[in-house]
């Protein structure tokens, strides 16, 4: 039954994520057949107004599958398996579903041309890293609440992230354009795949907004899953904290976002800095779980909870 669920879940992904990449490729052509410019995504015009409702419905079906798949793999006959590849599949899960809602309101076909072909891949990885079983503790309910808080906080900083090296994109386009390099690189610079595809994109200043919002909501629940780690910690080895590398980086990461948010409250921090910061920050976050346990997992060879 797993094994028609990872091919279900993958097949839809990967179906949906050719089928956009198809559909940006035809837009990008035809103007250039038509001898049409195309409109500047510097503007902040939409090209492409979303998804259609079918493809909603299929990332719907594919987000159903894909959710049934992580449990079943996850908790099969009340034990627990997790790993570095669990983490990835749900982080992007997530992430997936996140966008899912977000194109309701906002045309983000080049989020989607990002996240479909990286859920594809994270949801086939646990056949390749199978992760370890955790008896001693996967059946106490506030581990249940820590677990899920974090994979949402995770999922919330991912798809923040990708936000992010789309308005890393946009912002440098914007610049050589008023630098002038789209004139001295022809076509390169104003026609190419690359220009098209953020043309596909909402104003970058609707970008910032919704971005702050993912940061501030994933820095919500960061912050109850420290709590719930050190109330967690607590019950089970009688300790409020144990600083180990996956503690240390998730403080750092908590650190980051704090200060991002805090300056972006008092002093309006914005442009490649404060973008940059938050890929630092999240960079943080991945090491303090996905991280360690890859090189526990797959380079040491070490089981670790």
């Amino acid at each position: 039954m797993d094994i028609v669920l990872y091919a279900f879940t993958a097949l839809l992904y990967g179906g949906l994520a050719v089928a956009g990449w198809r559909s940006h490729r035809h837009a990008t052509v035809r103007p250039m057949l038509e001898s049409v410019p195309p409109m500047p995504a510097a503007v902040g015009v939409s090209a492409a107004s979303g998804m259609s409702a079918a493809g909603r419905a299929l990332l719907c079906v594919a987000l159903l599958a894909h959710g049934v798949l992580l449990h079943t793999t996850i908790f099969p006959q009340n034990a627990m398996v997790f790993g570095f590849a669990f983490a990835l599949s749900a982080m992007f899960w997530l992430s997936a579903g996140i966008y899912w809602i977000e194109s309701f309101f906002f045309p983000l076909d080049g989020l989607r041309l990002l996240v479909l072909p990286l859920a594809c891949v994270a949801s086939l990885m646990p056949l390749t890293f199978g992760g370890v079983r955790v008896l001693s503790y996967s059946a106490a309910p506030l581990f249940k609440l820590h677990f899920l808080i974090a994979n949402i906080a995770y999922g919330l900083f991912a798809i923040a992230a990708l936000h992010a090296i789309l308005m890393l994109l946009v912002e440098r386009r914007l610049h050589a354009m008023r630098g002038g390099l789209a004139q001295r690189h022809g076509t390169a610079a104003g026609n190419g795949w690359l220009s098209n595809w953020l043309d596909t994109l909402p104003p970058l200043l609707t970008l910032e907004k919704l971005l702050f919002r993912l940061i501030g909501a994933g820095f919500v629940l960061l912050t109850l899953t420290l709590l719930s780690g050190i109330l967690f910690s607590e019950q089970l080895v009688d300790r409020a904290l144990r600083l180990d590398h996956k503690t240390v980086f998730a403080i750092l990461s908590w650190v980051m976002f704090g200060a991002l948010l805090t300056a972006r409250k008092v002093s309006g921090w914005r442009g490649r800095a404060a973008l940059r910061w938050v890929l630092a920050s999240f960079v943080a976050l991945l090491l303090a779980y996905v991280g360690s346990r890859f090189v526990f997992e797959v380079l040491l060879h070490r089981a670790v909870v």
